[in-house]
């Protein structure tokens, strides 16, 4: 690799940032417009996760291939394709006039996401060669994705109120025009030519059939039942997938996730606790932004503002905890407390009802889940990307955060159908005509499915009991050093999440990866 630094890299810095911003808003900014998008094109209840979901499944699952094509084709090349394939798709998102075309544009944006982002931060570790200004490039990308997320919550509301829900969307076209004529003039490929590696095409098609097979299964038993054939069947054939997919890994010499980084307990444990919290923080956004303004009558903009808390909760948990006390004394002393924390504040969430005050029941959960929230998943990011060659720590990386898109995948097509099925119930069992039990059914549905968090959460927390170790990480002034970007990165879930790689490695395994 040619280590000689880009006297224009400061420049490409801002492209990567933008490319960066326009992934971790619309993780953020589709989620506040939900509520008018779906009453706008007719979207049932039952089908309004798949808006998220298609998102989630396309990138997570197609997230270590899309590593692999910056390889083969140039981490440039690539990163310009993904900005360019992914304004095309926001573009059509924005002018859908039926769900199947939104459904179709959001796993389009969610294919070039899984492009461009791992494209992104594989420019930004070739570009900064000099240690202390990678910390610094890591420091500013890690702290785009922290303030994209609220920006995201601001925007999305801002856009939603003020213009047309369809902006959230359409707003990515000019970011995204932005960040290629940056990348054209600013960036080029490093030590990517004669670089030759093989595609897994199929380990990549088993990987992502299996999780669609099992997301449609859950999205699809609200309206069949748990024990039809058709959620019956689908749930075989998403595990049948999902066995021969580590089959094909066994065998396979350029394997997608070779198999050999999960005799790790410690990587293991870190990846477990943090696929089952994301059913916490997609059910939270999800259920609290319909409760804002279906039931409270908030609108858009107030709703995206009403989530900071969260934000703010994270900020603290993560940089001002975490990344503090991480070199002294190890990550299950940080996850095991942060995922009580979470697991509680999820609890009290479950309490508000109808008549619930935003001060009183939704701010203390908020701030309270997104502290636990922040404690945990910085640890996590150090203990599942550390300690890996520099070969490995792409894949590592990568491996995470598909780990974060498939468990919120999951995650939220059980909640919702769970949710459905439970204000189902109610509204049958107490005969619900008027609009207030219409109300009170809905708001007993999103408690229930609150529930399954808080049980999802605490198993996490199980998890990092029996796997994660308890003595201080190696490498902890690294991990302290990386703290800014790593929570930029677990506050967006929307990145490679390869930036905790660098915490764990030593100083000749950070200038290889």
């Amino acid at each position: 690799m040619d280590t000689t630094p880009d006297p224009r890299r400061w420049w490409g810095l801002a492209a990567i940032g933008l490319a960066q911003l326009m992934v971790v808003l619309d993780m953020t900014i589709v989620n506040i417009a939900l509520p008018t998008a779906q009453a706008d094109l007719g979207i049932s209840d039952a089908d309004r996760q798949w808006v998220i979901t298609a998102y989630t499944l396309a990138f997570g699952g197609l997230l270590l291939l899309g590593g692999r094509l910056g390889d083969v084709f140039g981490r440039k090349q690539v990163l310009i394709t993904g900005l360019i394939g992914f304004a095309v798709a926001s573009a059509f998102g924005g002018v859908s006039q039926t769900f199947a075309m939104l459904i179709i544009a959001r796993a389009l944006q969610g294919v070039f996401a899984a492009l461009l982002a791992p494209a992104a931060l594989s420019m930004l570790n070739v570009t900064f060669t000099d240690p202390k200004e990678r910390a610094r490039a890591l420091g500013v990308y890690g702290a785009i994705a922290g303030g994209g997320a609220a920006l995201g919550l601001i925007l999305g509301g801002t856009l939603t109120q003020y213009l047309d829900w369809r902006w959230t969307l359409m707003v990515n076209v000019p970011i995204a025009v932005v960040a290629v004529i940056g990348a054209v003039l600013f960036l080029h490929n490093h030590g990517t030519e004669g670089i030759r590696t093989r595609l897994d095409i199929p380990g990549a098609l088993l990987a992502t059939g299996g999780v669609l097979a099992i997301v449609y299964a859950l999205s699809e038993a609200e309206q069949h039942g748990w024990t039809s054939t058709l959620v019956l069947s689908m749930l075989a054939v998403g595990a049948a997938l999902l066995v021969v997919f580590v089959l094909v890994e066994r065998r396979t010499p350029h394997a997608l996730l070779p198999l050999h980084l999960l005799r790790d307990r410690n990587r293991v444990g870190a990846l477990s606790a943090v696929g089952l919290t994301q059913i916490g923080m997609f059910g939270v956004f999800l259920f609290l932004t319909y409760y804002m303004q279906g039931i409270q009558g908030y609108s858009p903009l107030k709703t995206g503002v009403s989530f900071l808390p969260m934000v703010l909760g994270m900020m603290t948990g993560a940089v001002g905890i975490s990344a503090r006390f991480l070199p002294r004394v190890g990550p299950r002393r940080l996850m095991l407390p942060g995922m009580l924390i979470a697991a509680s504040a999820l609890a009290f969430l479950t309490q508000i009802d109808v008549d619930s005050t935003y001060w009183l029941h939704v701010f203390p959960g908020l701030l309270f889940l997104g502290l636990g929230m922040g404690m945990t998943f910085m640890p996590s990011m150090a203990t599942a990307t550390g300690g890996v060659r520099g070969t490995d720590a792409g894949v590592v990386s990568a491996t995470l955060n598909t780990t974060q898109q498939v468990g919120g995948s999951i995650g939220i097509a059980l909640l919702n159908t769970v949710a459905a099925t439970a204000t189902s119930n109610w509204i049958a069992d107490h005969g619900a005509t008027t609009p207030a039990e219409m109300a009170e059914a809905t708001v007993q549905g999103f408690s229930t499915a609150m529930w399954i968090s808080v049980g999802a959460v605490l198993l996490a927390a199980l998890a990092a009991a029996l796997l994660v170790q308890s003595r201080p990480m190696a490498g902890g002034a690294h991990a302290a050093e990386a703290a800014v970007a790593a929570a930029g990165e677990q506050i967006s879930g929307a990145d490679e999440a390869a930036v905790p790689a660098v915490a764990g490695a030593t100083d000749g395994e950070t200038e290889r990866a």
